[in-house]
């Protein structure tokens, strides 16, 4: 992800979502004055046609009212989640409380937290010890085997090798949530099995133990950032729901109003770019007409994004 181009990935990650939807919001509404500067004659000759261009503003009418509909129901079924029985309400906080007594005695703290900072922390020094401890124990066994065991440690340092800069990031929860998705476990994880299989011949109960433990640490962290995660795309939709309910209101009366306007030949007599008012006022209620899906796309890049990357991880994946 980090050899995209800067502008592609700020659109994917690091942007506001609000700053990327009005990035967007002006690309198109600069390219429709740039038609119009450029193609004038044939913008006019188009322009003309007032019923093409009311049905297309019907079109997008209809289509606002319908996008606005989509995404409350689905921000309603996700919200829907946290509404049952108080029996799966208490499975669910029972289950959260063992989660972080798990994590509390792996790590050998009492700092069980929901905050993703301290979670990231405590879980990259218990993977590290562990690599380290298995690093050690393979030191006493065959050369070879003692070679294929630094590898593995140093693999799995080399995974954890960005979470160095944990304590100077800057972007909020996503960002911790990327740095947790960076790190790769389902390919560590699967080592393991050849390192276990290895040391049959051995049989080092210690070593088994070191593996064990470097096992169950990378399974409560794919728990954890499974955890967390979720918590983002509730988080993300919900936020999702409220903006386009914001920004889909002015545009469906903007857009109602124009059709109006135009039906009635009713026009601006203001001037830009030296452009006649009717292409200044179809660009500009074009662009507005367009924001509810501009502002969906500047959220879905971003939530599209982490499930591909989400998709890429773990003991089983697909391209």
């Amino acid at each position: 992800m980090d050899g995209r181009p800067r502008v592609g990935r700020w659109l994917l990650l690091e942007g506001n979502r609000i700053a990327v939807a009005g990035a967007l919001l002006t690309f198109v509404y600069a390219v429709l004055m740039f038609i119009g500067t450029f193609w004038s004659f044939e913008m006019r000759v188009l322009l003309t046609e007032t019923q093409t261009v009311e049905n297309i503003l019907d079109t997008f009418l209809s289509g606002i009212i319908l996008l606005v509909s989509i995404v409350v129901s689905i921000n309603s079924i996700v919200l829907s989640q946290d509404m049952t029985s108080i029996e799966k309400q208490e499975d669910r906080i029972r289950g959260v409380g063992d989660f972080w007594q798990d994590v509390d005695d792996l790590t050998e703290t009492n700092k069980g937290t929901t905050d993703i900072r301290a979670f990231l922390e405590s879980m990259t020094a218990v993977i590290q010890r562990h690599a380290d401890q298995i690093a050690d124990e393979a030191a006493d066994l065959e050369s070879d085997f003692d070679e294929l065991a630094n590898q593995y440690s140093e693999s799995v340092t080399g995974s954890l090798d960005h979470l160095e800069e944990i304590d100077n990031i800057q972007g909020g929860d996503f960002a911790l949530l990327w740095m947790a998705l960076e790190i790769e476990y389902g390919p560590l994880l699967d080592r393991t099995h050849g390192l276990r299989s290895r040391n049959e011949q051995y049989d080092s109960e210690s070593f088994d133990e070191s593996l064990d433990s470097l096992v169950e640490a990378f399974q409560l962290f794919a728990v954890g950032r499974e955890y967390f995660k979720t918590m983002y795309y509730t988080a993300e939709v919900s936020r999702l729901s409220r903006v386009l309910l914001v920004v889909s209101l002015p545009a469906i009366l903007i857009t109602a109003s124009a059709i109006l306007a135009i039906s009635a030949d009713l026009f601006p007599e203001w001037w830009i770019l030296g452009l006649p008012p009717l292409h200044s006022l179809v660009s500009t209620v074009f662009a507005i007409a367009l924001l509810p899906y501009i502002v969906l796309t500047s959220f879905m890049l971003r939530l599209s994004t982490v499930a591909q990357r989400t998709n890429a991880e773990g003991v089983f994946s697909m391209g």
